[in-house]
């Protein structure tokens, strides 16, 4: 995209507040990016901590499918996670605080004995999928803005500033010049009229 300017005073001044505007911006901007890239790191360490529970779990459901099998899973109330909302580097992310898996009481004491491991193992089951899920939707959020800062600071740094000081070179030297100019008339006129 060519920059477009006009060779006036009010380009040029408009022009100088832009470039004072993104170069104060821009340092900002750069530790945004380095906080982003902190805490992506440490958001893909954690999502990738839940994952391997995840498996864990994965393999104790081999172990217990057996009893999964029969299990009535009307037994469970439908339960919504509990979620905050935390800002990191000016971007709010979804945290989890907590779920609770309610059971239907009724149905609780004709369950057999070895249904209660099962009851705990897929409130932690649930548990686990809730909190991979948040991390996966943290990750997500935090690599998309991430990138988006990354893009701005490429842009100031890259494209705007060397434009528009460029820009403002070229039009104080247009000004200049037509200064000249209309001084050097000024002077071509005066000897005009001294001579004659």
């Amino acid at each position: 995209m060519p920059f477009t300017f006009q060779y006036n005073k009010t380009s040029q001044h408009q022009l100088g507040k832009q470039l004072k505007m993104r170069q104060a911006a821009l340092p900002v901007l750069k530790n945004k990016e380095s906080a982003l890239r902190v805490e992506v790191a440490r958001y893909r360490a954690e999502r990738e901590r839940i994952q391997v529970e995840l498996e864990a779990l994965q393999e104790q459901a081999k172990n217990l499918h057996a009893l999964l099998g029969p299990f009535p899973m009307s037994l469970f109330l439908q339960a919504e996670p509990v979620m905050s909302r935390r800002k990191i580097a000016g971007v709010l992310i979804p945290v989890f605080e907590s779920l609770t898996l309610a059971i239907k009481p009724s149905l609780l004491h004709s369950m057999p004995p070895t249904q209660s491991d099962v009851v705990l193992f897929l409130r932690q089951w649930a548990l686990v999928l809730a909190q991979e899920h948040t991390a996966a939707r943290q990750v997500t959020i935090l690599e998309r803005e991430r990138k988006r800062t990354t893009q701005k600071v490429n842009l100031y740094e890259k494209v705007q500033i060397p434009q528009m000081e460029e820009a403002l070179k070229k039009i104080k030297r247009y000004l200049e010049d037509e200064q000249n100019l209309a001084k050097s008339a000024q002077k071509l006129v005066k000897a005009r009229k001294e001579s004659a």
